[in-house]
């Protein structure tokens, strides 16, 4: 019996160290994500530097860019750059919450900018990220389709330079 209470003893103890390790990676990946959002915002940096390569990408519902990016290249040369260069000034995020437990942080935001037509883009986003080591290694990208698509199909990227 007393080995037995023991055992229990050391398994409550092993959880409990279990669960403030997680609460602490929790926080950890938050920050990241949330030192990542103030950068975008502020134009200094942003979520994308966090990528790594082999990072999977899935820009969920039916948008014209819905499907999953199997690298960070893949990713960003078909869906960020071109993005970018459809616009007259930067995307800029306003986050309303994140969200995290163990090594995911749920991002939702809105985001707006001037596309090259000189309209608005102003889009609604919630990401679920997943995070090793400081790193996004997948992502899952909700957002309105409708606005995404008007301003795909309706401005065209400026050339590179």
């Amino acid at each position: 019996m007393k080995n037995l209470i023991k055992t229990v003893g050391l398994a409550v103890a092993a959880l409990a160290l279990t669960a403030k390790a997680s609460a602490n990676e929790a926080e950890t990946n938050r920050a990241t994500i949330a030192k990542a959002m103030d950068a975008w915002a502020a134009g200094t940096g942003g979520p994308y530097d966090l990528l790594a390569d082999d990072a999977v990408w899935t820009i969920s519902g039916n948008s014209l860019a819905s499907k999953t990016y199997p690298s960070k290249e893949a990713f960003m040369s078909e869906v960020i750059r071109p993005f970018n260069a459809r616009m007259s000034t930067r995307l800029i995020p306003s986050v309303h919450a994140l969200y995290a437990e163990g090594d995911t942080v749920i991002a939702h935001f809105d985001a707006q900018g001037t596309a090259r037509d000189g309209k608005p883009y102003i889009n609604s986003y919630a990401w679920i990220l997943t995070l090793r080591d400081g790193r996004i290694v997948r992502a899952f990208a909700f957002f309105d389709a409708h606005a995404f698509d008007d301003f795909w199909t309706r401005v065209s990227p400026a050339p590179a330079t």
